[in-house]
Parts: C-alpha cells; structure tokens; sequence
C-alpha cells in the first residue's frame, strides 16, 4: 500500500516513537492527525507536518470517536493507524515494607497500553471496512507492544502484563480483520530513547545502551519510523509481532 496521499492517525504522536512515525508518513504524503492529550507539544508536531491534532484519552469512548470525527471530516477515511500512546510504570508486586503493587497504577497501564490500543484499532476498523479496497487492502493497523511482553523485569508486570495483551490480540485482530482486506501487525521495541528515558542522567542512558549487542545504543524513535513505513508498504507482513530490539533480551534486573 503506498502512503502517498492517505490518511492516517496516530496515537501518543506528540512525543517519542509517536512523533517520529508522524513525521515519517507525513514525509511520505501522509495526511496525518495525532491523538494525544499534551495539546501544547502536540499541536506543535501537528503544525510542524502539516496535520492535525486532536486532544483524545484513548481510554475513553466517547473521546476516540470524537477524535476519529475530526481525523475524517478533515482528510478522510483513515488507511493507516499507529497506536503509540502508552505508559511504563516501574513498581514492584511487593514493594518495601511488604506494600503490595497499587491496584490504581496496575489498571491505569493495561487501561492505557492495552485497553486503548483495542478500544482505537477497533473503532477505526468499524470505519474502514466501510470504505472502499485499495487494490488488495483497505489498510492497516500497526499496535505497539515491547520486548517486555517476552522478557518482563523486575518491576515491569502492569507494563509487561499490558504489553502482553498488545502481542496476544494481534494475530486475533488479523484473522478476524483479513476478511476487510485490514492487515495487523505490531512492533515490540527494545529500549528506545523516549521522553520516559530523556529525564536520566547521559551516564544512565549510556548504560542502557551498552545492554544492546548491536548496535550498542538506545534505539532512535526513527528507527521505529523506518519499522512502520516497511509494514504499512509491505502487503504480506501480517498478524505478526516483531522485535525491534538490537538482539537485546532483558535480565531480570
């Protein structure tokens, strides 16, 4: 499917891997709204590429399908969906004092990383299949998941538990949506630079980086760009995760 010309959303696109992929579609000819709730930065990015911006919780109903409103009455059906939006929290199951994980902090993660991941791909599927096929498709869902979904931390079971969710609706999502000419494909990212990671000292960051066989560094937010523009042009690439990572696999600490 070539990008040139079509309309795609992504999600958490202020910031991080978000607002590189919307930087990358919109380079290709993309006509591309971001969903996210930091309007400042976001409206920024939107102004920057020439799209939209559209202030969505992509936990809540009402708040995607207004944001899918807009996305249409403004450039159309969507072909192209990237879910980005995202949080990591970092707590134990049992913490100091034998203080048990928040519940608050576990449901807010799989709410955000996997609760609205589906609650986006879904109602944007609703829509697309009512359009019209391009050729052999009518377009194509990218969902974001991480190499926690396989190698959790110490720390990471609300982000990894969430992240799992993401890897095990995807091949689900695929075969049920091959019958609207819909592919589903997610991309597990190893440790990326993100604006979670921007906050810690370069010391810290280089030690993350050296973790990585190779290349022995934090990956670029382009790099996952790269990933989604190889997806959404590449027909067979379909219900299937793949490893971002720089052959990385996580010790338990």
């Amino acid at each position: 499917m070539q990008i040139q010309g079509l309309a795609a959303i992504v999600t958490g696109g202020a910031s991080g891997l978000g607002a590189a992929t919307a930087r990358k579609l919109a380079a290709m000819g993309a006509k591309v709204t971001l969903f996210d709730l930091n309007a400042e930065v976001g409206e920024g990015v939107a102004q920057e590429i020439g799209g939209l911006f559209q202030s969505v919780n992509v936990t809540d109903e009402a708040s995607v399908n207004a944001g899918l409103d807009a996305a249409q009455a403004a450039h159309g059906v969507a072909r192209i969906l990237v879910n980005c939006a995202g949080v990591a929290p970092a707590i134990k199951a049992v913490g100091r004092e034998f203080v048990p994980h928040p519940m608050e902090s576990f449901r807010k993660a799989v709410e955000i990383n996997l609760v609205g991941s589906f609650l986006v791909a879904s109602r944007f599927a609703a829509r697309l299949q009512q359009a019209e096929a391009l050729g052999e498709e009518r377009g194509v869902i990218v969902n974001t998941a991480s190499v926690a979904a396989f190698d959790g931390q110490i720390g990471q079971v609300a982000y990894a538990a969430s992240k799992g969710g993401v890897v095990g609706m995807t091949l689900p999502l695929a075969r049920e949506f091959a019958q609207s000419l819909i592919r589903v494909v997610t991309i597990a990212p190893g440790i990326f630079w993100t604006p979670m990671l921007a906050g810690l000292p370069q010391a810290a960051q280089d030690s993350l980086g050296q973790q990585v066989p190779h290349p022995s560094r934090l990956g670029r937010p382009e790099e996952y760009a790269m990933l989604v523009e190889s997806i959404v042009i590449n027909p067979m690439l379909n219900g299937e995760t793949i490893r971002l990572d720089g052959a990385i696999r996580m010790a338990p600490r």
